[in-house]
C-alpha cells in the first residue's frame, strides 16, 4: 500500500521514469535481491531516461522537421561531394556552440534537405531547439504576422531558436518587403544563433536574388561570415551533381 502512495506521489511531481521503474520494481520479485542503493540507482537512471526522451520529443515536434532523417541513415555511397569526415564532425554540433552557419548548395536531387534535417535532428538529440522553413512559408508567415500584430512576437521566436534551418532559398527573386524581413531575421541570429540555408543557387548569386544592394550586402554578411568553409573545420558544406564529382 505504501509503495502505490509512494507511485501516486511521484506521477504527482511529475517524476513520471521513477513512478515507471517503481511499478516495475513492484512486480518483478528478483529486484528484492537489490540492496537499496541499486533499486534507487535505477530509478534515478529511468527518470533521465524518461526526461531525456520527452524533451527530444518536443524538440522534434517543434522543429517540425521536413525529413525524418538522422545523420546515421546518411548515404555516402553515392557520388556527390559529400564527405563522411565532414557530416560527422558536424554532428558533434560544436558550430551551433560557437554559434556558426551552414550553407548547403547543389542541383535538385542529391539530397541537400534530408542532410539539413538530419543535422538539425541531431541537434535536437543534443538538446538544442530547432525549427525548419522553407523561405517561401517563413516569407509568409511573416507577412501575415504583419498583418495581424504578432510579427515581434515571430521574431522573438526565431530569435530565440538555437537552430534555424531555411530550405529552398533563393527559389524566386525577393519583394522590398521579403528583404527586409529576412534581414530582421538573420540580424537577429547574427553571432548569436545558428542557421542552416539550403539552396539550388550557388552563393555567389544570391546578392542578384535579394536584389537591393544594400540589403543584399548585408543579409549575405551575416549568412557567410560565419559559415566557414574550410573542409577541415567542416562548418560548410557543398554539393556537386554526380557528373561533377
Amino acid at each position: 500500500m505504501l509503495l502505490h502512495q509512494t507511485k501516486d506521489k511521484l506521477n504527482q511531481m511529475k517524476l513520471l521514469g521513477m513512478a515507471h521503474e517503481l511499478s516495475r520494481q513492484i512486480e518483478m520479485h528478483e529486484c528484492a535481491s537489490l540492496s537499496f542503493e541499486e533499486r534507487f540507482s535505477l530509478l534515478v537512471d529511468m527518470e533521465m531516461t524518461s526526461r531525456d526522451n520527452r524533451r527530444l520529443t518536443r524538440l522534434l515536434k517543434g522543429a517540425r522537421l521536413r525529413e525524418n532523417a538522422c545523420v546515421e541513415d546518411i548515404d555516402f555511397r553515392v557520388s556527390r561531394g559529400l564527405e563522411r569526415s565532414v557530416i560527422l564532425s558536424l554532428a558533434a554540433c560544436d558550430w551551433i556552440e560557437k554559434r556558426r552557419n551552414i550553407l548547403i548548395t547543389g542541383p535538385t536531387g542529391v539530397g541537400k534537405t534530408y542532410v539539413a534535417c538530419a543535422l538539425a535532428h541531431t541537434a535536437c538529440r543534443k538538446g538544442h531547439s530547432s525549427i525548419y522553413y522553407r523561405a517561401s512559408r517563413l516569407l509568409g508567415e511573416l507577412k501575415l504576422a504583419r498583418a495581424d500584430g504578432s510579427y515581434v512576437k515571430l521574431l522573438n521566436k526565431l530569435a530565440k531558436t538555437e537552430l534555424l534551418v531555411l530550405d529552398d532559398w533563393g527559389i524566386n527573386a525577393l519583394a522590398e518587403s521579403e528583404r527586409r524581413d529576412i534581414l530582421e531575421v538573420v540580424e537577429d541570429r547574427y553571432k548569436m544563433r545558428s542557421t542552416i540555408v539550403v539552396s539550388q543557387v550557388p552563393v555567389e548569386k544570391w546578392h542578384d536574388i535579394i536584389g537591393n544592394p544594400t540589403i543584399a550586402d548585408a543579409v549575405l554578411d551575416r549568412f557567410a561570415h560565419f559559415a566557414d568553409c574550410d573542409q577541415h573545420i567542416a562548418h560548410c558544406v557543398q554539393y556537386r551533381s554526380v557528373s561533377d564529382a
